[in-house]
């Protein structure tokens, strides 16, 4: 079992910039593909990042290309989505989500059944 807790979202004018932040507790974490995804308001629930276990391979949806970085420190249990360029449309509850047989799979996921643990999400509002 593992507890994730988002920080860092808020509230900014377009073009903008955010970082979020995912606190993982639990010894496990280094071995969780770990992934962040989105929920705008009566829209369903869309994937933004993700990344491996060991930090290696990342992946992004198209509207997050050139705009987001995601990173993890396996030290701090932490892993954080950095948000440049922010546009009205990226307004959302941002949520942390953890695959616990990620270090046995050959790539990130990118659906929300792929996920196992999630935080309770951080809202980010971007104005124009």
């Amino acid at each position: 079992q593992v507890q994730l807790k988002e920080s860092g979202g808020g509230s900014v004018q377009a073009g903008g910039a955010l970082r979020l932040s995912c606190a993982a507790s639990g010894r496990s974490f280094s071995r969780y593909n770990m992934g962040w995804f989105r929920q705008a308001r009566g829209k369903e629930r869309e994937f933004v990042s993700a990344i491996s276990w060991n930090g290696i391979s990342t992946d992004y949806a198209e509207s997050a290309k050139g705009r987001f970085t995601i990173i993890r420190d396996n030290l701090k249990n932490t892993v954080y989505l950095d948000m440049k360029s922010l546009k009205p449309e990226d307004t959302a509850v941002y949520y942390c989500a953890a695959d616990s047989l990620g270090n046995s799979k050959p790539r990130v996921g990118v659906l929300p059944t792929e996920y196992h643990f999630w935080g309770q999400g951080t809202q980010v509002t971007v104005s124009s």
